[in-house]
């Protein structure tokens, strides 16, 4: 079974951080002629004295470096969500840059100024309180086309729980065991529409992951079933058994066969009638002397009494 792997923050710092200034890229900027990222400030500055990439030293432009810089909001929406707590300590920044420089506020965009809030970024932070409603996987309502109303049981069977970003899909299983005190034989699956989820997604993940955009609970489902490891070792341990209990006569027999001496007859073996002559029941009669056929005696003769 393939095993995931979480990795730290700090081993993808070389991709996300500036060499330039050694921060984390604010406003992404990449050179189109070697793709090298960088801050927008701080390549805007360097060109200013140099036409080549500072990393590869490739020429950027023979006269107007400038002209070959893109910005990059791919990358730096990857950063922002990374990072914990960057985009809102950006966002702060620059409005109380503009509340103390009111005049040059008229140009720009709203994130240029901090006025975006995460809602509207859609960052997610580790110490967000998450909305979510979960109810149980109705599996006969797969397939269905049309879009049918809400009934009241519905309803009544949704719940509504507020918990950290950060929360694993492992706590809120082990939350809705011991709510409902399923036994261990079942296992409990929570899913995002019919696709159960891994027990390593956080709700920061799911969120990322199903692009939820926050216009109401993160909806969540859950589904009980029997556990299949231990169905199928009780399974094996019941054959098992049933295999030993028909072997076991035949065993015993086997056995007894193999214990008794050579030639001995069955117990079935019929007795003798009485108008067949007498044989020993068995070779160590006194018709046998060490497991040879002696010489049957003579009959003796009757003689008339005198």
């Amino acid at each position: 079974m393939h095993r995931t792997t979480r990795i730290k923050i700090t081993e993808l710092n070389p991709h996300l951080m500036c060499v330039l200034c050694g921060g984390y890229f604010i406003d992404a900027t990449t050179i189109i002629e070697c793709l090298h990222s960088f801050c927008k400030m701080c390549i805007v500055r360097y060109l200013e004295t140099s036409k080549y990439c500072p990393i590869c030293d490739v020429q950027v432009h023979k006269t107007k470096p400038l002209l070959n810089i893109r910005s990059d909001k791919t990358l730096q929406d990857i950063v922002y969500k990374l990072v914990p707590g960057l985009f809102k300590n950006e966002m702060k920044r620059r409005r109380d840059f503009y509340a103390e420089h009111p005049v040059d506020a008229s140009n720009g965009s709203n994130e240029d100024r901090g006025e975006v809030a995460d809602e509207d970024k859609r960052i997610i932070t580790d110490d967000e309180i998450i909305s979510l409603s979960i109810e149980f996987f109705d599996q006969t309502r797969l397939g269905v086309g049309v879009e049918t109303k809400t009934t009241k049981d519905q309803v009544a069977n949704k719940r509504y729980l507020q918990c950290p970003a950060a929360m694993t899909v492992m706590h809120l299983r082990k939350f809705l065991r011991s709510k409902m005190d399923i036994p261990s034989t079942y296992q409990v699956e929570v899913m995002y529409e019919d696709e159960p989820l891994k027990d390593y997604y956080t709700l920061m993940d799911i969120a990322y992951i199903y692009t939820w955009r926050r216009n109401g609970p993160l909806p969540l489902k859950y589904r009980v079933r029997p556990n299949c490891k231990k169905m199928k070792v009780s399974h094996a341990q019941q054959e098992g058994q049933n295999s030993a209990s028909r072997s076991g006569p035949e065993s015993d027999s086997a056995s007894d066969k193999a214990g008794s001496p050579a030639g001995a007859p069955s117990t079935s073996s019929s007795l003798p009638s009485p108008g067949t002559p007498a044989q020993s029941p068995h070779p160590h009669g006194p018709n046998n002397v060490n497991g040879t056929p002696a010489a049957a005696p003579p009959t003796p003769s009757r003689t008339p009494l005198s």
